[in-house]
Order: structure tokens, then C-alpha cells, then sequence
């Protein structure tokens, strides 16, 4: 029988990104955070469409884009500007939303 040889994770991600705190691994890791909060806030998009019972197309012709449009949005697929995000949310309803800077605090943004 032949002995089996694992790899680290963290092997596997410096040969692919780059060691920690070069160039091109912050590029990644930055790249990286922001698709998961695009994933995050088309997921809070969808969920708040859903409950409302609308259809990509109804909030679609609602925000003025088409249903494509709606669906990269949920789907994480591309990133949102604040006043796309605006007007999205407040055709679902919601009419205020918060920043939270930290110890800066918070700032409203509609």
C-alpha cells in the first residue's frame, strides 16, 4: 500500500495567490471580499423580492432596468453602485438605510 501525501491549504493558496501581504494576494483577497459582498447584498435583494411575491421583471420595470439587469444584481454577478442600490431597495419598500463606519459611526444613506 502507498503512503498519501497532503497538502496544506494554505500551501495550495500561497502557490496560487502569493504569499501573505504581496501585491498580488491583497489584490486577490480585496478582489475576493468584494464579490462576496456583491453575493450578500443580491441575496438580501432576492430575499426582499421573494417576500414581496415580485418577479425579476416586475422590479425590474419597478427600478427602471431590465430583468437582466435584476438578476446579475442577485446573483452577485456584478457590482452596485449606491444609487443603483437606492433606488432598488426603495422600490422594494425599504425607505432608509445605514452606513456603519465604525468608530466613525453611522451615516444614512437614503
Amino acid at each position: 500500500m502507498s503512503k498519501m501525501s497532503f497538502t496544506p491549504a494554505e500551501k495550495l493558496v500561497d502557490d496560487v495567490w502569493g504569499k501573505t501581504g504581496t501585491p498580488e494576494r491583497d489584490a486577490m483577497e480585496a478582489q475576493l471580499k468584494e464579490e462576496v459582498q456583491a453575493y450578500f447584498v443580491g441575496e438580501a435583494i432576492k430575499k426582499a423580492r421573494m417576500g414581496q411575491h415580485l418577479t425579476q421583471e416586475e422590479l425590474g420595470e419597478r427600478v427602471g432596468v431590465k430583468r437582466s439587469q435584476i438578476c446579475k444584481l442577485e446573483s452577485g454577478k456584478c457590482s452596485i453602485t449606491l444609487s443603483t442600490m437606492s433606488r432598488v431597495f426603495r422600490a422594494l419598500g425599504i425607505t432608509s438605510a445605514t452606513l456603519d463606519l465604525g468608530a466613525a459611526g453611522k451615516v444614512a444613506l437614503w
